[in-house]
């Protein structure tokens, strides 16, 4: 599987696996990803390269959103001033389901970051999804606090405000990656 920068035709795709995540998602009685997400809004984020696609020949089998800009509200002041990535949109195709692709997922974003000298990859998970939120922390990521004041990016209230983070290292994700080195964090070493 290869790795690479999504491309601004990749908004139709990307849309189709939120509403197939959503549609998955409720048959488990969760709310997550209910609301829909502003096309123009993920469009501004492949446009600012943050958006990565696993390819699995012409079959796309995951996605992932790596920025160094932090959603605000969630992280404080002395958690902004360590260098850190955060992790949006992490989403595995139902047929990949059960293959740790959402793991090797979080462990080519833990390099990135590493790479682009974040100490810390971090993540915001939704608030009452408790199966998600165990499912990052048996990824190797540390619970930090719930936020469940201020606005989602999409509209009304936040609804992910869970946050965890683990320490950013170089990992054995085992794909071809087909991306451009990551920019230098500004206050990274």
């Amino acid at each position: 599987m290869i790795i690479t920068p999504a491309e601004p035709h990749d908004v139709s795709k990307l849309l189709a696996f939120r509403e197939e995540a959503a549609a998955w998602l409720r048959g488990l009685g969760s709310d997550q990803w209910s609301r829909p997400y502003p096309a123009d809004k993920l469009l501004a984020t492949i446009e600012a390269g943050t958006v990565f696609m696993l390819r699995d020949g012409h079959t796309t089998a995951g996605t992932i959103t790596l920025t160094p800009d932090a959603e605000d509200g969630l992280w404080t002041d002395e958690e902004l001033a360590e260098p850190a990535m955060f992790v949006n949109k992490l989403t595995v195709a139902r047929e990949y389901a059960g293959q740790n692709i959402g793991g090797r997922l979080l462990d080519w974003a833990g390099e990135r970051a590493y790479r682009a000298g974040a100490r810390w990859v971090r993540l915001d998970a939704w608030t009452t999804n408790g199966a998600l939120q165990r499912y990052y922390l048996a990824q190797g990521f540390t619970y930090v606090r719930t936020v469940r004041e201020g606005t989602a990016v999409n509209g009304g209230p936040r609804v992910s405000g869970w946050l965890a983070q683990r320490v950013a290292r170089p990992a054995d994700h085992g794909f071809a990656d087909r991306t451009p080195a990551p920019a230098r964090l500004p206050f990274a070493a």
